[in-house]
């Protein structure tokens, strides 16, 4: 297991402290909705956007360190760590925005006032992204954007989305202001978790070169990055989710009684736990491992160990949030029950930032350019 050090030892005990006096209470019945209490008390306290640059609000720490955090704060609630900026299209914005986006976006982020959605999915293009129709052309000096994003979250709160697009030289990316002229809202989708996914049209929407995040041959290697990131933040909060899951089974299982003694004094349910304890465990250490090698390596993370550390921890948290909910019985397979929230929420991160076929797709690619790493 990792090892930290002092610094990080007291980053993590303190936002440990917050999370399990200020969250615990409410966590598994928000529902879908976003904790925005949660989020401006972090702001208050100095947490919400830690890996953000201190410039515009944030914490100025490093990538691992929100991994660490996002982890913490999702063992006691998983909806406050999902809503946590710093994985998201607000690292591609610190990574690659110009000032004044940088200047614009950020901030009210950090300050738990805002939020950006990440849009790239559109109607006959998932995971296939270089089969995406919206595009940038160039008219008369100006960059006009068309097209379609559909399934992007949290629309109905953002003020902006990073958008994913073609520019007449490839792939790219760009920060779409939500209100600006040619920008219609269509159809809004709720999931199987509760959240809100929107659809939304550009229609001749003149950006700010400003606004251009990645573009040119190297654009869309130059997002992965960030993305990658994205993957280790999903995997940092699968994990966490299944912590909180197996800690509300393992209470349950020591305080229900059947046949006069606890139900985790029989061996069935002992089992369980030994198994949903190793595959959470494992998980864990796939993600740090992951991490800390992007942390030596200058903050880019390694394909085939983010892939999966994010494959791994979203078929483990599947995996305990079921054994949880079967240890839990009828109680825990009751609407408005954490337990039966949870295990919806479970179902999601196997679809989220790549569904599990396009991350093996992935994983084996590499292992074809390159087979398995040896320790030097």
């Amino acid at each position: 297991m990792l090892t930290l050090n002092e610094e990080r030892r007291m980053l993590v005990e303190s936002i440990r402290e917050i999370a399990e006096n200020e969250f615990a209470e409410d966590a598994g019945t928000w529902q879908g909705a976003k904790p925005w209490p949660n989020l401006e008390l972090l702001a208050d306290r100095g947490y919400l956007g830690i890996s953000l640059p201190e410039a515009y609000g944030g914490g100025g720490l490093s990538e691992f360190d929100a991994i660490l955090m996002e982890e913490t704060v999702g063992r006691v609630c998983p909806d406050t760590a999902y809503a946590l900026p710093d994985m998201g299209a607000s690292r591609a914005i610190a990574m690659f925005g110009s000032d004044a986006v940088k200047e614009r976006s950020l901030p009210p982020v950090c300050a738990g006032e805002d939020h950006v959605a990440i849009a790239i999915s559109e109607p006959e293009a998932g995971s296939d992204v270089p089969s995406m129709n919206t595009r940038v052309e160039e008219r008369d000096g100006d960059l006009v954007l068309n097209g379609e994003k559909i399934w992007v979250s949290g629309v109905d709160e953002a003020s902006a989305a990073v958008v994913w697009t073609k520019f007449p030289e490839g792939l790219g990316t760009l920060v779409l202001d939500l209100d600006a002229p040619g920008v219609e809202i269509g159809e809004h989708f709720t999931n199987m978790f509760g959240h809100t996914q929107t659809q939304f049209f550009m229609n001749d929407v003149v950006v700010p070169e400003e606004h251009v995040l990645t573009r040119g041959p190297d654009a869309f290697k130059a997002q992965l990055k960030a993305l990658n990131w994205e993957r280790l933040g999903n995997a940092a909060l699968s994990n966490s989710a299944a912590m909180c899951v197996f800690d509300m089974a393992l209470e349950y299982a020591q305080q229900r009684e059947q046949f006069d003694q606890p139900i985790g004094d029989f061996q069935g349910i002992e089992w369980k736990l030994a198994d949903m304890a190793k595959k959470i465990q494992t998980s864990r250490n796939q993600m740090y491992a992951a991490a800390s090698a992007a942390e030596r390596a200058g903050g880019v993370p390694d394909r085939l160990s983010t892939h999966i550390a994010n494959l791994w921890s979203g078929e483990i948290l599947e995996e305990v949030a079921s054994e949880a909910l079967q240890i839990h019985g009828a109680n825990g397979y009751q609407q408005g029950h954490p337990i039966e929230y949870f295990y919806r929420f479970a179902r999601s991160r196997r679809i989220a930032a790549g569904t599990d076929e396009i991350q093996k797709n992935t994983i084996a690619r590499v292992l074809k350019e390159d087979g398995l790493p040896s320790l030097v």
